[in-house]
């Protein structure tokens, strides 16, 4: 019983951090339209982030390398995170948002993404190279002295608190007129336009609010994890986060949230539980990803708003309700007119 209470506890923690990242994608896409397929790319720089402020100095002749090493708490490392992946995210905005769009802007994103990987990996002075840094310290662990299985459920408590101010968050924004307004930048950016906003600061802003939420996902996964490489941000990661979101209602927060127990969690651990076959042992994880393509591309067919679509606000209410009167004929004597003889 203590084993299962442990798994499912590590389960709820991914949960956890895939919510904070797919939310971030779902302020870009869900509510700006703003196509960025290098949404993982700000999990890393969260969790570089948050690596290199919470590690001590590097010991001279040891096996990792990396820079800074500042040893910094827990709160202060996770900001920073959010404060990097937010100021990259300006920095490339302000030159792609302005000038690109759609699938231009899709390609650069990726173009970013895989800069990033390449740099990360190639430059061992940075951190670490391939092999990535490790021995991230977790957060209040050296303080509380919990056992193992009771600074699981310690960290599940941090993540869930996070996670419900960054939900906090994500729902003011949708019902505040800026989520309105990027919700018209989405559907039409001419109109918005033609109203005198300006669309690219406020694409800019919904940007770079979507990578800090990514980057102190990052972090939060650096910081539980203990450790991070390359590897952990291949292709195969932007597409779990993608999937998330439109399988579980891209628009709406609380379907981001079920997309990200779905996708990076429910489907990608349930089919650890396949038999293994001896001939081909990289069968199932192949087999993993083909299970979530498949689903993706059914909802995509059948349910293309997802399982929890978006929900029309009270003005889109409003509009539609003063459609329906306008078009229904008024009587002559409710008009104010004398009724013909």
């Amino acid at each position: 019983m203590a084993a299962l209470s442990y798994y499912v506890s590590v389960l709820a923690i991914f949960a956890c951090i895939y919510s904070i990242v797919t939310l971030g994608l779902n302020i870009q896409w869900g509510f700006a339209g703003i196509l960025n397929f290098g949404v993982y790319a700000f999990v890393a720089i969260g969790a570089y982030t948050y690596a290199l402020l919470t590690l001590g100095k590097p010991i001279p002749g040891a096996s990792q390398t990396y820079i800074l090493g500042l040893h910094l708490p827990f709160v202060v490392g996770l900001a920073a995170a959010g404060a990097v992946g937010g100021a990259v995210a300006w920095a490339l905005g302000a030159v792609a948002l302005r000038r690109l769009r759609s699938d231009y802007l899709a390609i650069t994103t990726i173009a970013f993404s895989q800069i990033l990987w390449l740099l990360a990996g190639n430059e061992t002075w940075l951190a670490n190279g391939w092999d990535g840094v490790s021995g991230i310290p977790q957060p209040f662990n050296g303080i509380l002295k919990l056992s193992f299985n009771d600074y699981n459920f310690f960290f599940l408590g941090v993540s869930l608190v996070l996670l419900v101010l960054v939900v906090w968050l994500a729902q003011v924004m949708l019902r505040a007129p800026f989520g309105r307004i990027l919700r018209g930048v989405r559907e039409d950016e001419v109109v918005v336009e033609s109203f005198g906003r300006n669309t690219a600061s406020l694409k800019l802003r919904a940007f770079v609010i979507g990578a800090v939420l990514a980057s102190i996902g990052g972090a939060m996964l650096a910081a539980y994890v203990g450790a991070f490489n390359p590897s952990a941000f291949l292709t195969g990661e932007t597409f779990f986060v993608w999937a998330a979101l439109l399988i579980g209602g891209s628009g709406n927060n609380w379907g981001a949230i079920l997309g990200a127990v779905l996708v990076p969690v429910v489907f990608t651990e349930g089919t650890r539980f396949l038999p293994n076959i001896p001939s081909n042992p990289q069968l199932i994880e192949a087999f993993r990803y083909v299970i979530i393509g498949l689903l993706l591309i059914l909802t995509l067919k059948f349910r293309p708003q997802g399982i929890v679509p978006e929900r029309s606000d009270r003005f889109e209410r409003d509009a539609k309700r003063g459609a329906r009167l306008s078009s229904t004929p008024i009587p002559a004597d409710e008009a104010g007119e004398p009724p013909h003889a």
